[in-house]
């Protein structure tokens, strides 16, 4: 054999890898995927786009969603096909997809089958297949409320306002924390104004809790509630709500209050230590009649 037929079966052989390689390389891919919000129990819109990335054109083209072992479920169908995507363009393939009602908020992937027929490669027009997953992400909705209670409300004494935060969403929050406005309170303010909770977890409550000196009876808890979301959406909510303090009478009438009785014991124990005293002083004026008598 000639060099120079070595030669020629070199760069055969290397022409032949090389166009292995670029066949390799292109493919019909997902190249764009987008979808509204998705709720645990609710239904979301899916848009996936298919790129032909090959030489040629390719035909018979279809999209499956296996949803099988997911927690999805397909509203009208879980495959789309269309009959032909060309060269170096995509397709729209849509897709509704509902969630349920148990999972839990999260990322989550759905595998697919991609299936079609290249002309070029099968003369005999048998279905190429790609398999891949695409992900989904199921997002909570925050649904916090707020509880505005008072220990001890009586105006003029020294107590505690508490915020008590409730998580009924599916999504944890996290990050929360709590900040009172001293200026626009019905009562004066004795600890730090700013609390920091943390995280609260879905179906959990967490409380921020103040020292104040009541000072009207028509109190409200004034304060700005910071925290992320599921989506790590930072959110401030301002809270106004009402709280029921007393004055010292009807706080003594509906028994919230004692009332003070020591300076009963103290006349008490004066008029005792009188009386005592009394008896001393008539025991020893008997006893010296009595002396001077005998």
């Amino acid at each position: 054999m000639t060099s120079q037929k070595i030669l020629s079966i070199f760069v055969l052989t290397f022409l032949v890898i090389i166009i292995a390689s670029l066949s390799f390389a292109s493919a019909i891919t997902v190249s764009s995927l987008t979808h509204s919000k998705l709720y645990p129990g609710e239904q979301a819109t899916i848009s996936l786009s298919i790129k032909n990335t090959l030489n040629d054109d390719v035909e018979d083209v279809s999209m499956n969603l296996l949803l099988e072992e997911t927690n999805f479920i397909s509203v009208g169908g879980s495959e789309e096909s269309v009959d032909e995507i060309r060269e170096d363009k995509d397709k729209s393939f849509d897709f509704t997809l509902k969630a349920s009602q148990d999972i839990a908020p999260g990322d989550y992937n759905i595998p697919y089958v991609i299936s079609y027929t290249d002309p070029d490669l099968d003369a005999q027009g048998k279905k190429v297949e790609k398999k891949g997953s695409i992900g989904i992400t199921v997002s909570a909705r925050t649904e916090l409320d707020y509880i505005a209670s008072a220990d001890n409300p009586v105006i003029g004494q020294q107590g505690k306002v508490s915020l008590k935060i409730v998580n009924r969403g599916f999504g944890d929050v996290k990050f929360v924390s709590v900040k009172i406005k001293p200026q626009l309170q019905s009562f004066t303010l004795l600890s730090s104004e700013d609390v920091y909770i943390g995280n609260i977890d879905s179906d959990d409550f967490e409380t921020a809790a103040y020292d104040v000196l009541f000072k009207d009876q028509n109190a409200r808890l004034k304060a700005s509630v910071e925290y992320r979301d599921f989506d790590n959406k930072k959110l401030v909510e301002e809270i106004d709500l009402p709280l029921q303090v007393y004055t010292r009478e009807k706080a003594l009438e509906l028994g919230i209050i004692k009332k003070n009785n020591t300076w009963m014991y103290a006349v008490v124990i004066v008029i005792i230590v009188i009386a005592w005293f009394v008896y001393r002083a008539i025991r020893k004026r008997r006893k010296k009649k009595q002396k001077e008598v005998n």
